[in-house]
């Protein structure tokens, strides 16, 4: 039996609803209005849509709808509960400009899966957006998460940023923010959580404590809602375990008096096997201050093997950082050197189905999630992690859908998921070959021209625009830089026969055509303006100079627009060190090692380990081989990228089919970050045989080469793997390498 639909028509509706329910309502009305611009009433009189609380045993946070021939029933398990239907029922409503309607029958029961649904909004310098936002600001993005589940927001107090670099896009002092938002956040009932690390060098001495815990207490006071307190071990932070707890239950004691149902959490975040002991200690006493354990970016031990440990009375938090490209915990896998020199760490970067997938592998060990954040540049993730964490059954696809449907109108729905799932491919392979970003800017310029003004004033559009322009712009200008590398070294290839100086000359006039007669300046245009209307919209400072970003490169996107996607500037240098040799032999031996600079000889093997279609022999295991880049200017770009691996697991390579008979010598750069000189750097062969043991990283940067031990190739096969020493306190940074040659000797 076919069930027909009807549509019930509730564009003269009225909203009834008790004082516990009468936010829900102001939603539900301001938000239908907003959209459709019809004003619901509250006085009866045509279809009634009710809003009602009814404690049940289930989730508080739960709903049920209900939609007969004449009325819509909103009944929640608490007050929060309503406000998470009435949210549901937003996204359900058939809204066009002078109507509103709902398919009927309709009965819809739900309860979300996770306890725990949040994000952390901090209103600090680095986030990059936020730090721009007024009040009402907030107040629409706190609604647009609670209308998607979420049920918590991470606040960061003004007390920890205060040694940055001031702001200026701060709409009022930040402490008095910090108050504002923590009302706002608590007037929808959503919980409110402050990120708030240890930031004194020592915690040990009496006096130092309690003058951190006073400090502390001035901001739990200054809140009028606060339900938990999260303190991270480590980034930033670095208190030894011994000190840090009771420094954490002292905390707790200022927290009660203003806040007596408020929890403390905390995560081990950076802490080395000793320190891990020390803390399992501690939590194995089952302390009564403690609430619960984060698991975040840096933590030793995966997330599986931190549940086992944690006493099962303590739920464990997820800590995901969704906002970062590289050098994070969730780095874009195999990520095009172009869009990693161009975007750094903190791009506009949708990644639905990638978190989908971290989302599906956490979520069996955690109670809930708060993300890590740093603005509105992950804005689809936290709205992909919001509805999987109240129905992680939810297809991916569908969350985009009703995503595009609510923020930018229902006949939009379809086309900006597929947009989104289209940014989200154009990150996906070497971005030369991939002519699937074309497509996706044609997709976003058809909604661009048939969206009108409205549309085109969202920010959430916005972003999505400025994407797609930008990936297309660095693929249409990587073409270009890519085949003048190649002209440049045709020429250089000549110069046995025009004589060095003539062939590096002609070599720098092909590379000086990407500057002398630039394309591609309309898209280069569009980006500017649509940086402009971000700016406007939502506070989004894309760009150093003109918006006032926080650091340059971090998030300020724009920034890297014409950074150059070929070896130009390296290849300007070289010549002119070349050119200053007196002897012409002297020149072309060093013109035959630029066009040979890959070549490992007879019988041996190269990888560049940033660029995935060079890197044959790196083994892709978890925490070995993520991806990394850093701008080294004047060097070539294969050593802006480079493999990563965490703290835990070094970088291997593996070979095979090598000459039993044969002896290798091994060349590599160690490119990367160069923060910590300290820490050495080591090559293993076949795990028991040392290449080098542990050193400093070159600098400047260049190749450095040793024998591979005879006994670590006689069968055939080779493991290299390189290792980071770790610090005292764990923080150390693992190993980065750039290029490998396995060459014959």
């Amino acid at each position: 039996m076919v069930l027909l639909l009807a549509v019930l028509d509730l564009t003269q509706a009225s909203v009834l609803a008790g004082p516990s329910e009468k936010k829900a309502a102001q939603v539900l009305i301001e938000e239908v209005e907003q959209r459709s611009h019809v004003r619901w009433g509250t006085a009866g009189g045509g279809a009634t849509v009710r809003l009602q609380t009814a404690a049940a045993a289930a989730s508080p946070d739960g709903y049920r709808i209900t939609v007969s021939n004449s009325s819509v029933t909103v009944t929640g398990n608490s007050p929060r509960g309503t406000l998470f239907g009435a949210g549901r029922l937003l996204r359900t409503l058939r809204m066009a400009r002078g109507s509103v309607a709902i398919d009927s029958p309709l009965d819809i029961t739900s309860a979300p899966v996770m306890r725990i649904r949040g994000h952390q909004l901090g209103n600090r310098p680095l986030n990059n957006s936020i730090d721009a936002w007024s009040t009402a600001t907030w107040d629409q993005y706190v609604r647009d998460l609670a209308v998607f589940g979420t049920n918590a927001v991470e606040l960061i107090p003004h007390t920890v940023f205060m040694g940055e670099d001031k702001t200026p896009h701060f709409v009022m002092p930040a402490a008095r923010m910090l108050t504002e938002s923590s009302r706002i956040i608590g007037e929808y009932g959503l919980d409110v959580w402050l990120w708030y690390p240890a930031l004194e060098k020592d915690y040990a001495t009496p006096a130092l404590r309690d003058a951190a815990v006073a400090k502390c207490e001035e901001v739990f006071r200054s809140m009028p809602r606060l339900d938990a307190v999260f303190v991270p071990g480590g980034d930033p932070g670095d208190t030894h375990p011994r000190d840090l707890m009771p420094y954490i239950e002292r905390l707790g004691v200022a927290l009660r008096r203003h806040h007596p149902k408020a929890g403390l959490w905390v995560s081990p975040q950076g802490f080395d096997d000793s320190w891990l002991d020390e803390f399992f200690r501690v939590l194995r006493s089952e302390p009564g201050w403690l609430a619960g354990v984060v698991h975040g970016p840096g933590v030793r031990l995966p997330l599986a093997k931190l549940r086992e440990r944690v006493p099962a009375r303590y739920p464990v938090r997820l800590y995901p950082d969704i906002t970062h490209t590289v050098r994070s915990e969730h780095p874009v896998p195999d990520w095009d050197i172009a869009y990693a020199l161009a975007y750094d760490r903190e791009p506009i970067n949708p990644r639905p189905f990638a978190y989908a997938r971290i989302f599906e592998r956490a979520a069996p060990h955690a109670a809930g999630f708060i993300t890590y954040s740093d603005g509105t540049n992950d804005e689809v993730n936290k709205f992909v992690w919001s509805v999987l964490g109240w129905d992680p059954k939810t297809p991916v696809i569908e969350i985009l859908r009703d995503y595009g449907r609510y923020f930018m109108g229902r006949s939009h729905g379809e086309g900006v998921a597929q947009a989104i799932a289209g940014l989200e491919r154009n990150w996906t392979g070497p971005l030369l070959g991939n002519a699937g970003v074309e497509n996706t800017l044609q997709q976003l310029q058809g909604l661009e021209r048939a969206g009108g003004p409205r549309l085109l004033a969202n920010w959430r559009f916005q972003q999505l625009l400025f994407r797609g322009y930008f990936d297309s712009y660095l693929r249409n200008r990587m073409i270009l830089e890519a085949g003048l590398e190649a002209r440049a070294m045709e020429q250089l290839r000549d110069a046995p026969r025009t004589g060095s100086l003539a062939a590096m000359a002609g070599a720098s006039r092909v590379l000086d055509e990407a500057s002398s007669a630039p394309r591609f300046q309309g898209v280069r245009a569009r980006l500017f303006e649509l940086a402009a209307a971000l700016y406007q919209s939502i506070g989004a400072q894309l760009h150093y100079e003109l918006y006032g970003a926080s650091r340059r490169r971090r998030a300020s996107s724009l920034d890297g627009v014409d950074i150059p996607l070929n070896d130009a500037a390296w290849l300007r240098k070289r010549f002119a060190e070349i050119g200053s040799k007196p002897e012409e032999r002297t020149r072309l031996a060093e013109i035959d090692a630029i066009v040979n600079w890959k070549n490992p000889g007879p019988g041996g093997y190269y990888d560049d380990l940033g660029n995935p279609a060079l890197q044959p022999h790196l083994v892709m295991e978890p925490e070995s081989s993520l991806p990394g880049v850093s701008m080294l200017e004047g060097a070539p770009l294969a050593w802006s990228s480079y493999a990563n691996s965490s703290r835990i697991a070094p970088i291997k390579m593996r070979y095979t089919g090598l000459d039993r008979e044969g002896a290798y010598r091994v060349r590599v750069v160690y490119a990367g970050e160069n923060v910590s000189q300290d820490q050495g750097i080591r090559l293993m062969a076949d795990g028991g045989h040392t290449v080098h043991p542990y050193m400093k990283k070159p600098l400047p940067v260049r190749p450095v080469e040793f024998d591979v031990p005879v006994e670590a190739t006689r069968d055939g096969e080779l493991v290299l793997a390189w290792d980071r020493e770790i610090t005292p306190s764990g923080r150390s940074r693992g190993a980065q390498v750039a290029e490998v040659w396995l060459m014959r000797r």
